[in-house]
C-alpha cells in the first residue's frame, strides 16, 4: 500500500554553506523524501539572523531562535517534524513540540560530546546528560550504526532506531580517475583525506605518518592555517564539491579517515564509491562501515577493500593492496532507497 503524501519539517543547526556529512546525508534525504511526493520544509539557520560560533566562524548559529521558530511551525502545518541537531534550532523545536504535545524524531548525528572535549577542558561526560535530556522526549532517536546504539545506550538514552547511510553512486563513481586536475602527476601513492579541516579529526595524525608518496588535504576548517604552516609538503586544495570532489576521491591511492570521534564517517563510502580503499582507525565509524577486517558489515560480503589498524601507517600500507573495483562495488550496499525507508518507518512509529 502506497504511504500517503506528508507535509515533513525537518530542523537542523547545520545546512548549507556548510560542507560535511550531516549536511549532505540531509540534503540528499530532502531530494529523496521530494520524489517520493513528500512536501519537505526545512528549517535552518538561513531563515534567521545569525551569529558565528565560538571557535567555529564559519558555522551561523540561528539568533532568537525559540520565538522565530514557534512563528514558523505554527504557519508550516506539517505533519511531521525531524530535529537533526541539538543546536539552538533543535532545542527551539522540540520546545514547541513538548508545547504542543506533538512526536518528533531525533538523530545522534555528531559526538558532540567527545568534540568538545577535543577542544576545551570539559570531559565528554559532563555533557551527555544534557544531550540525554534533549533526546529523551523523542519518539525515535535515528543513529547510523551500532557501535552509536551501544554506547547511547550505555548512556542512559533510549528508543534509539535504526538509520543507515547511503551514497550517491551517480555523483560518486570510478569512472573519474586521474580527473582531478591538481592531483595529476602527483608522486604516488596519493593520499587523500576529506573533511573539516579541525582538531577533533585527529588529521595530524595522517600529515605525521611515514608513508612514502603525496599527501593531500580536501576540506576548510579553523585548522588549516596551522596545519599548512606546519606541514609545507601537504598539498591543501580547499573545499570541494560535486564533481569535483567526486574527482579527488577516485584520483587517490588510498583515502585516510584518522578520526576517532566521528559517528559515521559519510566520507568513507563515497571514497568507496569511487574505487578509493579506506585506511582507518579500528574505532567507532571505520568499525561499523568497513568492518574490523575491512569487509565491513555485510554477511555475504568477504573481500577487503579497506584496512583498519591501532598504527596508521600499517593500515594506509595495507589499504593500498586492496581491490579498488571491489570498493567500488561494495559502497553500491550502501542504498538511499534504505535510508529514506527507514526515516520514514521512524516518523510513521
Amino acid at each position: 500500500m502506497q504511504q500517503r503524501s506528508l507535509r515533513i519539517c525537518i530542523i537542523t543547526d547545520a545546512w548549507h554553506p556548510q560542507v560535511n556529512g550531516v549536511v549532505r546525508t540531509l540534503d540528499t534525504l530532502r531530494h529523496e523524501l521530494k520524489a517520493r511526493g513528500h512536501k519537505v520544509f526545512m528549517l535552518t539557520p538561513k531563515l534567521f539572523s545569525t551569529m558565528p560560533l565560538p571557535t567555529y566562524p564559519e558555522i551561523k548559529i540561528a539568533l532568537n531562535a525559540r520565538r522565530r521558530t514557534a512563528a514558523i511551525l505554527d504557519r508550516w502545518q506539517v505533519d511531521a517534524i525531524h530535529i537533526a541537531t541539538e543546536g539552538p534550532l533543535g532545542w527551539a523545536g522540540r520546545a514547541w513540540c513538548l508545547k504542543h504535545d506533538r512526536p518528533f524524531t531525533t538523530a545522534y548525528h555528531t559526538a558532540f560530546p567527545e568534540y568538545v572535549e577535543a577542544r576545551f577542558p570539559v570531559k565528554a561526560d559532563w555533557i551527555y546528560p544534557l544531550f540525554r535530556r534533549f533526546h529523551a522526549k523523542s519518539s525515535g532517536v535515528l543513529v547510523a550504526t551500532q557501535t552509536v546504539r551501544t554506547l547511547l545506550s550505555d548512556k542512559g538514552f533510549g528508543n534509539i532506531v535504526e538509520w543507515t547511510r547511503g551514497v550517491d553512486t551517480n555523483q560518486f563513481h570510478p569512472d573519474l580517475r586521474g580527473s582531478q586536475s591538481e592531483m595529476q602527476g602527483m608522486e604516488g601513492p596519493v593520499q587523500l583525506y576529506v573533511g573539516r579541516v579541525a582538531v577533533e579529526k585527529n588529521i595530524e595524525a595522517f600529515l605525521k605518518s611515514q608513508v612514502p608518496g603525496t599527501k593531500v588535504v580536501v576540506g576548510d576548517g579553523p585548522a588549516l592555517k596551522k596545519l599548512q604552516a606546519d606541514y609545507p609538503d601537504v598539498r591543501f586544495l580547499g573545499p570541494k564539491f560535486g564533481e569535483d570532489l567526486a574527482a579527488a576521491y577516485a584520483s587517490a591511492d588510498v583515502f585516510v579517515f584518522p578520526s576517532k570521534t566521528d559517528t559515521f564517517g559519510l566520507v568513507m563510502i563515497e571514497a568507496l564509491a569511487c574505487g578509493t580503499p579506506v585506511a582507518a582507525y579500528p574505532v567507532q565509524g571505520p568499525l561499523d562501515v568497513v568492518g574490523a577486517d575491512g569487509t565491513g558489515p555485510f554477511e555475504d560480503w568477504t573481500t577487503p577493500i579497506a584496512a583498519l589498524d591501532a598504527d596508521l601507517d600499517t593500515a594506509i600500507r595495507s589499504a593500498l593492496t586492496c581491490d579498488r573495483d571491489a570498493a567500488a562495488s561494495f559502497a553500491r550496499l550502501y542504498s538511499w532507497q534504505a535510508v529514506t525507508d527507514q526515516f520514514l518507518a521512524a516518523l510513521a512509529a
